[in-house]
């Protein structure tokens, strides 16, 4: 197994840096660059000022050359610095350990990210399995239902309608931020509440579609093995239904989920873009959003090459959890 990982371990480089070399090209295909939030807003700057804003940010060289660069930068983990008015560390606007935990770009996005999958696991899970061993029924029907609607609703509409119904109308939860302007002045517990209360609907609007999705393959999956000879021996042996469903199919009807888990390790950043600005949460997603309309190429490729390395991990995780969960795949 030790081997099998650290093949694994090897073979992500090359992919990283096919990735890399992919993003690279297409962000500096797209149309506009860096210096046309000071040039195009300046009807007074001369073709000479611009050539000198090109040359200061490293334009006018070919991409290979630019490229070339910034691989070699990043090979020391320096991502250089933004092209933003503040010309920060692309590191430091991402992790800044002089501000508050809460304020971390990095630290909320895998927060929020990390809460969403542990709702939807303990949630689509069981739903899932009900779902399958009640099929047909009146409850398998209603979750049916539930989980098309989730699937139907756009996130950004369902944020929307949230904020409106609980922040404006009914004034229950916060609609923007992580915490209130009175956040420093509140006791412990206080604190906790605020962050919570700001979370809610953050958390919801992010696990509603995914829970749609896990239940769904956890019910198919689930019927799939129910049907299986060994459950049925096992049902035979006069084994009760709840053993044969926990310990002998659970088991091998997990496999689907633990790709989806895989998969969704690489979506942390790129699925928190939409509700990070809905709901102004200074994170990732929020930081990425706003890199690409200034076109600031450091902070954007930093972003994409996070992103791209929690997604190769998140690959490497499903295949060790495939290897927990069916002793078969161990052995080959």
């Amino acid at each position: 197994m030790l081997t099998y990982l650290i093949k694994r371990i090897f073979e992500m480089v090359p992919t990283l840096f096919g990735i890399t070399l992919i993003s690279f090209f297409i962000i500096h295909l797209a149309p506009g660059k860096p210096t046309d939030i000071f040039s195009e807003l300046n009807p007074k700057i001369t073709p000479e000022a611009r050539e000198r804003l090109n040359k200061y940010y490293g334009l006018d060289k070919p991409i290979l050359v630019q490229y070339g660069i910034w691989l070699k930068k990043i090979s020391t983990l320096d991502f250089g610095n933004s092209f933003s008015s503040d010309h920060r560390p692309v590191i430091e606007k991402i992790w800044d350990r002089k501000q508050p935990l809460l304020q971390r770009r990095l630290f909320v996005t895998f927060m929020i990210n990390l809460l969403a999958m542990i709702i939807i696991l303990l949630v689509a899970i069981p739903i899932g399995i009900s779902s399958a061993t009640h099929r047909n029924t009146f409850y398998d029907k209603i979750t049916t239902t539930v989980v098309f609607i989730g699937f139907a609703i756009p996130s950004f509409w369902l944020a929307l309608l949230l904020m409106i119904l609980f922040g404006v109308h009914l004034h229950w939860l916060p609609i923007a931020g992580l915490k209130s302007m009175n956040f420093d002045s509140l006791p412990l517990s206080g604190k906790i509440w605020d962050v919570g209360r700001h979370l809610m609907l953050p958390l919801f609007v992010s696990a509603f579609g995914g829970l749609a999705a896990d239940s769904r393959f956890m019910r198919s999956s689930m019927l799939e093995v129910i049907r299986q000879d060994y459950i049925n021996v096992a049902r035979a042996k006069g084994l009760p239904e709840r053993t044969v469903i926990y310990r002998h199919a659970f088991r091998n009807a997990l496999l689907p989920i633990i790709t989806l888990l895989g998969l969704s390790v690489g979506g942390l950043i790129g699925g928190s873009v939409i509700f990070e600005n809905i709901f102004g949460i200074p994170g990732m997603g929020q930081l990425f959003y706003m890199s690409v309309m200034t076109r600031d190429y450091p902070m954007v490729m930093c972003i994409l090459t996070i992103g791209a390395v929690l997604t190769l991990l998140g690959n490497l995780l499903a295949d060790i959890g495939y290897m927990l969960a069916d002793p078969r795949i161990r052995a080959r």
